[in-house]
Formats: C-alpha cells, sequence, structure tokens
C-alpha cells in the first residue's frame, strides 16, 4: 500500500510539473507577444528584423494574411502602428475564442484542417481588399501554421471539393507538412510567393510565425510570401511515392501533370524581381515554446536537454522518447524538451492525434518503470479531430488501462489513442491558443 501511495504522490508531482511547463510554452509563443518584440514604430519609422521604412512616405499602410496565430498577430501589429494604419483584412479560423476587439483589422473566418467554401469566400474578400493597393503602399502580411487550409484559392480546373480530397489523402497518407505544401502549392493561386503578385507593385513586410520543423519560411502557410523552391516535378512525386497519385481526382492529377511537362507556369522561384520588394521576417517559432518549458523545468529543478526538428512517425518518436528517460544513467529530477512535428500513418478507425498517438507508444515503453513522465501536446492547442491538445503518459498508465479492460497495443494499433488517455483522465485540454509552432515533447524523471 506505501509503494503504491508514494507512486501515486510521484505521479501528482510529474503531473504539475509537466503541466507547468505546457503552459510556459504556449504562453511564451503569444503572437501578440512576439509581433511587440519584433515590430517598432518608433520616430515614425517601422522596423522588423532588417526591414526599415519611414511611415509617412508611404500612402497606405494595410494588413493582410491569414493564419491560426494571425488574429492575435493583427492585434500586436494595429497596437503598434495605430493611426499610421489604414485597415485590413486577416483570415482566422472560425473555432478561434474570443477574438481580439480591433478597430482598423476585421476577421474573415474560415476552417480548419480542410479547406471550405467559407475559406473560399475569406480569401476573395481578402483579395478584394488587396486590389486597392498598388505602388507607393505598404502591405504587412501576417502568416501563420493552419494558413494553407485556412486560405483556399485553388487553381482554374481544380474545384474546393478535390484540394479537399487531395489534402485528405496527404495526411491519412502520413505525409510531412513539406510534402503537402509542396502539392498545395501547385494547386493554389496565392501559395508558393503567388500572393506578392496580387500586391501590384506596394511593398510587402511578411511577418511569420513558423509551425514548420526547421523554419523554412517557404513552407510556413505554403510560402505565400516566399520564393518557392519546389516544383511540379516533386509534387508528382510526393504523391507518387506516397501511393495516392491513382487515387486523387483527375482534375488535380491534370494539372500537376501538365505542370511537370512544363505546360503550366511554375511558381515564382528565387530570383525573381517581385521579390525585390518584400522582406520576410520571422517573430516566432517552436525555439521559443521549447526554450520556455526547458526554463520552466530548470526552476523546477531539473537537469533538462533539448532537442530540436524532430519528426517521423509518432509511434516511433514516443517509444524513443521514452526510452531515453529510461535508460539515460543519472540520480536527481532529469528531463528531455524535443520540439517538432510527427506523422501519423492511419492504419485503424479509431480517434487520436499525433501527439496523443506519440503518448500511447511511449506509456508502453515506459511499462514496468517508476517515476517517470511523456507529455506531447500541439502548442496550438488542437490534436488531430479531437479536443486536446496532446495528453500526458506515465509509469502506471499500461497497467491502469490494463485494469480498466483496455488493451494499449490494440488501441494503438487502431490508432485509438483518444479513448485510451480519455479513459485514464490523461488528456492536455487546452481548447485553441490563438498560437501555432509546431508541438512540444516532453519526458520528466525524478
Amino acid at each position: 500500500m506505501g509503494s503504491a501511495f508514494r507512486e501515486s504522490a510521484v505521479r501528482g508531482d510529474l503531473r504539475k510539473d509537466a503541466l507547468a511547463a505546457v503552459r510556459a510554452a504556449i504562453g511564451a509563443a503569444d503572437p501578440r507577444r512576439l509581433v511587440l518584440r519584433e515590430l517598432s514604430a518608433e520616430g515614425g519609422v517601422l522596423t522588423a528584423g532588417r526591414f526599415s521604412g519611414a511611415l509617412d512616405g508611404y500612402r497606405r499602410v494595410v494588413v493582410v494574411g491569414g493564419g491560426k496565430a494571425s488574429a492575435m498577430m493583427a492585434a500586436g501589429v494595429e497596437r503598434v502602428l495605430g493611426t499610421w494604419l489604414d485597415g485590413g483584412v486577416v483570415i482566422v479560423p472560425e473555432y478561434q475564442r474570443p477574438f481580439p476587439r480591433l478597430r482598423k483589422v476585421r476577421f474573415a473566418k474560415s476552417t480548419h484542417p480542410l479547406p471550405s467554401e467559407k475559406g473560399a469566400r475569406a480569401v476573395r474578400e481578402m483579395l478584394g481588399f488587396l486590389s486597392g493597393v498598388g505602388a507607393g503602399d505598404l502591405v504587412v502580411v501576417l502568416v501563420s501554421g493552419g494558413g494553407s487550409a485556412l486560405m483556399p484559392a485553388p487553381i482554374a480546373g481544380v474545384t474546393l471539393k478535390e484540394l479537399e480530397v487531395t489534402t485528405s489523402l496527404l495526411l491519412k497518407a502520413g505525409a510531412e507538412i513539406g510534402e503537402v505544401n509542396c502539392v498545395r502549392k501547385h494547386l493554389s493561386e496565392i501559395a508558393g510567393g503567388r500572393l506578392v503578385e496580387k500586391t501590384n507593385g506596394a511593398k510587402v513586410l511578411a511577418l511569420l510565425i513558423s509551425d514548420v520543423v526547421g523554419d523554412d519560411l517557404s513552407s510556413v502557410a505554403s510560402g505565400l510570401t516566399v520564393p518557392d523552391p519546389t516544383t511540379f516535378s516533386e509534387a508528382r512525386r510526393i504523391l507518387t511515392n506516397r501511393g495516392i497519385w491513382s487515387r486523387i481526382p483527375p482534375s488535380v492529377r491534370g494539372a500537376v501533370q501538365k505542370g511537370a511537362e512544363g505546360s503550366t507556369a511554375e511558381t515564382p522561384k528565387p530570383g525573381d524581381r517581385a521579390f525585390r520588394r518584400v522582406t520576410n521576417v520571422l517573430v516566432g517559432s517552436n525555439d521559443v515554446a521549447t526554450g520556455a518549458a526547458s526554463e520552466a523545468l530548470r526552476a523546477r529543478g531539473y537537469m533538462v536537454t533539448r532537442a530540436s526538428s524532430v519528426r517521423g512517425e509518432a509511434r516511433d518518436v514516443g517509444k524513443r522518447l521514452a526510452a531515453l528517460a529510461r535508460t539515460t544513467p543519472g540520480s536527481g529530477r532529469w528531463a528531455a524538451v524535443w520540439g517538432g512535428e510527427t506523422t501519423v500513418t492511419v492504419r485503424g478507425d479509431g480517434t487520436g492525434g499525433r501527439n496523443q498517438e506519440l503518448a500511447l507508444s511511449a506509456a508502453i515503453e515506459l511499462r514496468g518503470t517508476s517515476g517517470i513522465m511523456v507529455a506531447s501536446f500541439g502548442t496550438d492547442g488542437v490534436d488531430g479531430p479531437t479536443d486536446a491538445a496532446g495528453a500526458l503518459a506515465d509509469s502506471s498508465s499500461f497497467d491502469r488501462a490494463k485494469a480498466m479492460g483496455l488493451d494499449p497495443n490494440a488501441l494503438l494499433e487502431n490508432n485509438d489513442s483518444h479513448s485510451f488517455f480519455r479513459s485514464l483522465g490523461d488528456l492536455v485540454v487546452t481548447g485553441p491558443t490563438g498560437t501555432n509552432v509546431n508541438d512540444v515533447m516532453l519526458a520528466i524523471r525524478r
């Protein structure tokens, strides 16, 4: 009885420490804070990164863009620019609540993770607003993760439904975000740098919050303002290698094939003259979240190691993280904080997300240990088609589940991690956070 009580107490302490790290990571990635840290209009001169411009030298200053973090980014921009700002349209997820109350920028609501007609209408509204800008104006573009789905603008000959089917097939096939974006860029009128062509010669300052491993700006929201190094041929190869070339809609297959053959114009590439008037500034990334989580754990007495750009199958990464916690020598409090984004190849018909699947795999690996907890969560607060951001797995998860009549291995094979953690009461539920800087995975040991 005493041993069981002590294990329960340790589990409670580990849970408090893990959730403190979760809160720290999400708080540090607050988009408004990130924008205010980077953007300044002191003395009437707007500065951000290597961009600098006297505000009274522009005819108009406007804001456009979209993504999961764009609402709070817009709040930061409006605060900095004040009366210098003439207006804007920013596309945001309809499920986010509450939205900041802004005077100059209006929000056009869209859907995520799959594109919809609502999103297409939002894009048309944004492009209609942009049609009034030109040389002598400054367009501030806000770009963050989720923008690809939130801002659908299919090329001629491809319907929105066909774009949705293609995106869904890629995700279910376990495609990494860079692969998904390569395909989506070549099926979009604004992605892959094409939004720049819609600004009619205006100066462009793009502020980006990265949700992609390695912070490749051409992949954030499919690179609205960044030259596209990918090609139609690469898109065709991805669709083929993922085993869905014959399953995608014929119109999509035809569009990609024509592009690969050179019959359709490519997306604008590095060196294109249009990008001479564009400055892209990274204002936030996964690094700020993992850094804050690490500091929160150090403040609680943990020795912390960090790793970035983590990717791979969620179940494999979960097993590796748990094994690291189990086998790393040493005494005292130890933690590993990883950042990145895993994938899930869907084999079953269960419910879950990549973070919950990672945690379930870790729970299986941790069976028979003591004093270890693994947590994995999406900084946007959304993990797959569930109401959770992720989950917590500890040394007792496997046995507690078995006592409830659950089979952890069977649930993992059925991609049913949500049922596992819902039954245990170990889901991490934050609600939509209004930011998005990849996932944070951590292992802690007492």
